[in-house]
């Protein structure tokens, strides 16, 4: 049984409001890098960088960053050079912040890299950080128990959040 807290219209409201507050961040900027983290969070990002190209006239730039979740230790790799970001506002955006883990070593790999501003964006903030990170964007805060899960759905016709 799947516990849905987020349906597909409340992501894409969710999302577009996401979108308004990082135009409302980078409104003195001419181009803004959305750095998604592999899959979910790319996703995500992607659809941020739609609503972007709707309601504003800031050059989005997509990077995928590759961060391996089971083991955030290990290499992390990007789509765009570094000399692409460089001196750029940039937003790292996940799916779900869960521990904190994956946000933190997405944020070190960038702070060796200068930067105009550093933002943050989730769809899902669980609130069971072991790290201190945060998500200067997110669409939903969530108390949940350890055991419990947190899974983001994105398909061709269906896109959901549920709780198991």
């Amino acid at each position: 049984m799947k516990n849905i807290i987020l349906t597909q219209s409340e992501i894409q409201h969710k999302t577009k409001r996401i979108a308004y507050q990082i135009y409302e961040t980078f409104v003195d900027e001419n181009e803004v890098v959305l750095a998604g983290i592999t899959n979910s969070g790319y996703i995500f990002a992607q659809k941020i960088a739609r609503e972007l190209a709707l309601i504003s006239d800031l050059k989005v730039i997509l990077c995928e960053v590759r961060i391996n979740k089971n083991n955030p230790q290990d290499e992390i790799t990007t789509s765009l050079n570094v000399s692409e970001y460089q001196n750029k506002g940039l937003v790292l955006i996940d799916d779900v912040l869960n521990s904190g883990t994956t946000l933190i070593y997405g944020v070190k790999h960038f702070l060796d890299v200068p930067l105009k501003k550093f933002k943050t964006a989730v769809l899902v903030d669980r609130n069971h950080k072991k790290y201190p990170v945060k998500a200067d964007f997110k669409g939903i805060s969530l108390s949940t128990s350890l055991q419990e899960h947190i899974q983001v759905v994105f398909e061709e016709n269906d896109e959901y959040a549920y709780l198991s």
